[in-house]
């Protein structure tokens, strides 16, 4: 095959509209792109092809053919060959590399909306490529890598105070040493001093333990995390112990969604009903001393018939009303991991495509590639909380009698 070095546009158009193509564009393309790597060839040579003339220095041997995949489909590029030396398009192809930039970065995107590698075949084929095989999909999605390390570590101190944090795991399951085992992805995240809510991290650890959490805030505190007022979650054993290791000053708040059902695991199913009315009652007040007062009521109407159920409402107290010391516009945003509980719901969407991840390493970069992206909706959208109510949360009083120590978090993580 002869490519030429000159194209008459009209002449072209009209050979391709009379064929009727339906990969017109990606002919027209092709052609282009096949006559300047020829007319470029040419002037390597210093004469056009099939010219005698003093000034060549150079002659031309044929083509190689190679595979080019852009987004109007898989091209064949004739690329010319030299009787001396070599040429090559550094300008349009990669050495050792298909794919086009664009199109990179698009397989790259529909890994992290969750599309699996078995599936990427059927995507590219509608893009019009000819085949894309799964160890190229997972170099692509490497590409990721550098992006989600710079958000997992970047600096919080410029975004502080951070009044009210939110932490949780989801557990994820990854192959190691030959089997498939559970491991942990703990995830925060905070309000920041402009009123918008941030994702501080994720870390994945073995288990879900006190040591995990410890270690996962130390890495929050060293990178600037401060000022929090409340952090609000469910109560795994150990989280609360590594919260006031880490966190001096702040409350906890357990989560009333968690505490709800862990109070219904205490109650008789014939009370299920009855019992949810009271607890929700207690939500339901104007301010601050009429939940506390409704508390009361209720623990008095429970201690007559489910005394177990009373001791163990009135044994969360301080933990599932710590939210009555911040002002109420904000209660139903603090009082419960709700707000979480649908960003981990976003994270399963991507997660369960995958099923079980090759390695950690595959976790961290899904994940944080999903959280990189929430964040970044989080702050272009409007702000969660108010700057007055945040600065009234800052002065709230929140100190409470009981304190965790030390032993009793070297305790919990024994």
């Amino acid at each position: 095959m002869t490519v030429n070095t000159s194209i008459d546009p009209a002449r072209l158009l009209e050979e391709q509209l009379a064929q009727a193509s339906p990969d017109l564009l990606r002919e027209l393309l092709a052609t282009f792109i096949n006559t300047l790597l020829s007319a470029e060839a040419d002037a390597v040579c210093g004469a056009e092809y099939g010219t005698s003339t003093p000034d060549r220095v150079n002659r031309r041997n044929g083509y190689r053919y190679r595979d080019f995949d852009t987004r109007a489909g898989t091209l064949d590029v004739a690329i010319p060959k030299l009787r001396q030396g070599s040429y090559f398009p550094e300008w349009l192809l990669e050495r050792r590399k298909r794919a086009e930039r664009a199109l990179t970065s698009v397989v790259a995107t529909c890994y992290l909306l969750g599309v699996s590698t078995r599936r990427m075949d059927k995507l590219v084929a509608s893009l019009g490529i000819t085949s894309l095989s799964k160890s190229q999909v997972s170099e692509m999605a490497k590409e990721l890598d550098a992006h989600v390390e710079q958000f997992r570590t970047r600096s919080l101190a410029e975004a502080g105070p951070f009044t009210f944090v939110a932490a949780d795991a989801l557990v994820l399951k990854v192959r190691e040493g030959g089997r498939v085992v559970p491991v942990h992805a703990l995830i925060a995240t905070g309000v920041n001093a402009d009123g918008h809510r941030e994702i501080l991290g994720i870390q994945v650890t073995t288990s879900e333990d006190g040591a995990g959490w410890l270690a996962f805030f130390r890495d929050l505190t060293a990178r600037g995390l401060s000022g929090v007022r409340l952090v609000t979650s469910d109560a795994h054993r150990g989280l609360t112990a590594a919260i006031a290791a880490t966190m001096a000053g702040a409350a906890w708040q357990r989560c009333r969604t968690h505490y709800a059902a862990n109070l219904m695991s205490a109650t008789p199913k014939s009370s299920w009903g009855w019992v949810k009315a009271l607890l929700h009652s207690i939500y339901d007040q104007p301010d601050a001393d009429a939940v506390h007062a409704q508390f009361d009521r209720v623990v008095d109407a429970l201690a007559e018939k489910l005394p177990a159920v009373a001791d163990h409402l009135d044994g969360a107290r301080a933990d599932i009303l710590a939210f009555t010391a911040f002002p109420k516009e904000i209660w139903r945003q603090i009082w419960s991991n709700n707000p979480n509980e649908r960003l981990n719901r976003e994270i399963r969407r991507r997660t369960d495509v995958v099923g079980i991840f090759p390695d950690r390493a595959s976790v961290i970069r899904l994940v944080g590639a999903v959280l990189a992206e929430q964040h970044d909706e989080w702050a272009e959208g409007r702000r969660y909380l108010g700057l007055d109510v945040l600065a009234r949360s800052q002065a709230a009083n929140t100190a409470t009698d009981e304190e965790v120590n030390a032993p009793a978090l070297q305790t919990t993580t024994a």
